[in-house]
């Protein structure tokens, strides 16, 4: 598929040539902001040399405490294979800190350390300005509604699947 010229595209950003039925289509819509909205994170996290995941695992640490891996991953939705190679990272950033548990010696517990702070910081700030890009054509008002609905929507599907 070819990029559309400026010309060829409305205000909305969808091509005139996209029928009218696709783009009334919320599942569609959420499909396409969410993969534009992925593009302008991830490269938005690799300016700063991280990624969503990292960001997602300090957040977890910051907000909910020292965690195992099997937590983490059930707080953050990451696979818990793929948990480790992210924890990896961040332990060699010394973001996080590893210690063994002192009910399971066969279990780590994570921690976030003062430079993940710090760290978790500066990516909040970073993102900020990542969705003030991303909402930009909504007013302060419309992006606090839009977030209620998007989180009453995953609500709700979290809840029944």
């Amino acid at each position: 598929m070819t990029r559309a010229e400026p010309a060829d595209v409305p205000g909305d950003g969808a091509p005139k040539t996209t029928p009218d039925r696709l783009r009334r289509r919320a599942s569609r819509l959420l499909s396409q902001l969410s993969t534009r909205s992925d593009r302008l994170i991830n490269e938005g996290l690799a300016q700063a040399d991280a990624r969503k995941w990292h960001y997602a695992v300090l957040a977890s640490l910051q907000d909910h405490g020292p965690g195992s891996q099997a937590t983490l991953s059930r707080r953050t939705g990451i696979y818990r294979s793929d948990m480790v190679g992210v924890l990896n990272e961040l332990a060699e950033r010394h973001l996080v800190e590893r210690a063994p548990d002192p009910d399971d010696q066969r279990r780590n517990i994570i921690t976030i350390s003062p430079q993940g702070r710090r760290r978790l910081r500066r990516l909040d700030k970073i993102l900020d300005d990542l969705h003030d890009e991303l909402l930009a054509p909504l007013s302060p008002a419309e992006r606090d509604q839009f977030v209620q609905l998007l989180t009453r929507l995953l609500d709700y599907h979290t809840r029944t699947s």
